[in-house]
């Protein structure tokens, strides 16, 4: 692993490091302060709306089925080549390097819909997840491209519009794999994972990220609370070697009618089993849509100390794997949460578009940010 960090045998304790940029984490705890914030939406769901071909994934560098950048010594690729098997078509987050346009548009189309902040195009960009892809040496790489996309597309909107800051979010999402839970129903202590290895690739692309030019840290789409500990230890290892830290926001996802995440927890749960990690923001997304997350996000606002963000699904998959939640319905929902004084942040995911953020962004404004309570110590 390019640039790897060494691995220690207790997380460090990074809290009273300063911060990497004081001017921007001053701006965004003002903005947090004024108003209620405006997360992006899906970039997913608009990937999709371009039907991208196999030659479009691939772009130039990787058209002849390999990474031309990446080349190994005496290897003569061929028909039988284990090193072109794979196809990229689905591999969003390769678009940073092969089609950087078509993503910074995205970007943009969400900042003029109103969204404060803009979450990078790394969901999948950790070596565990792009072994898939058979491109696990691109993480630090991806990352460092979505970081840099994300934060040119928000130098623009800002020198349009110098008063309102708009801040990247550089995003670490859950892997495709769960260190609390085996795959197989018949091995119950069957683990594809460990802790290390995922505190390794989390190190990695946080690096990246943070290279890029983040603002902040988003673990997200949580459903495995120990994957999301690997990557707290993981981001605190890397602040520790840069001497600086970064906001961190944390996210998880409530995966069906139980109220619980994939490990089995509850909102509460979930947030004390990471309010160690001091987060700037504790929240849920996807999976759900706002309808089902609404008293999961209400138990988050009375007990959690930090603020609260949501960016749910526009409603539950239908039977075409679409959304049907149109961007009305969707805000009219979300502004309730609003005016019950529930949230700090807020925008969409699976399903979402520029056009359900601008519905978002307008209904909740002028509406006060949630209130984030000082409780008192239990005794």
């Amino acid at each position: 692993m390019t640039g790897s960090l060494p691995m220690h045998a207790s997380a460090p304790t990074p809290i009273s490091l300063p911060w990497r940029h004081p001017d921007r984490v001053a701006q965004l705890h003002a903005a947090l302060a004024q108003r209620i914030l405006i997360l992006d939406g899906a970039m997913g769901t608009m990937i999709q709306r371009y039907v991208l071909s196999e030659a479009d994934y691939r772009g130039d560098r990787f058209a002849e089925g390999f990474d031309r950048l990446h080349l190994a010594e005496a290897h003569t690729h061929g028909d039988g080549c284990t090193c072109a098997s794979h196809d990229q078509r689905g591999n969003n987050d390769l678009l940073n390097l092969t089609q950087p346009g078509l993503i910074t548009d995205i970007h943009r189309q969400y900042l003029q819909a109103g969204a404060d902040l803009i979450e990078t195009n790394t969901f999948n960009s950790t070596a565990i997840a792009l072994a898939d892809y058979g491109l696990s040496h691109l993480a630090r790489e991806l990352n460092q491209a979505g970081a840099r996309l994300a934060r040119a597309a928000c130098a623009a909107a800002e020198a349009e519009d110098p008063a309102r800051p708009r801040f990247v979010v550089g995003v670490l999402g859950p892997t495709n794999r769960t260190a609390s839970l085996s795959p197989d129903v018949n091995r119950p202590g069957l683990r594809t994972i460990t802790f290390d290895e995922l505190v390794a690739a989390y190190r990695e692309s946080a690096l990246g990220l943070i290279e890029g030019g983040a603002d902040i840290l988003m673990i997200e789409t949580v459903f495995d609370t120990l994957n999301a500990k690997a990557a707290v230890f993981a981001i605190d290892d890397v602040f520790q070697t840069l001497g600086a830290r970064l906001p961190v926001m944390i996210s998880g996802t409530i995966t069906d009618a139980s109220g619980r995440t994939l490990s089995g927890q509850t909102a509460e749960a979930f947030w004390y089993s990471l309010r160690h990690a001091q987060p700037l923001a504790i929240g849920l997304n996807c999976a759900l849509g706002a309808r089902d997350l609404r008293p999961h996000i209400d138990v988050l606002a009375q007990i959690a100390e930090t603020h609260v963000s949501t960016h749910p699904n526009a409603g539950l998959p239908n039977a075409f794997g679409g959304y049907d939640e149109t961007p009305d319905d969707m805000a009219t929902v979300l502004r309730e949460f609003a005016e019950s004084g529930l949230l700090n942040l807020v925008g969409g995911c699976c399903g979402t578009t520029p056009a359900h953020i601008d519905a978002i962004a307008r209904a909740v404004h002028g509406l006060p940010p949630r209130h984030v309570p000082q409780l008192e110590p239990l005794t």
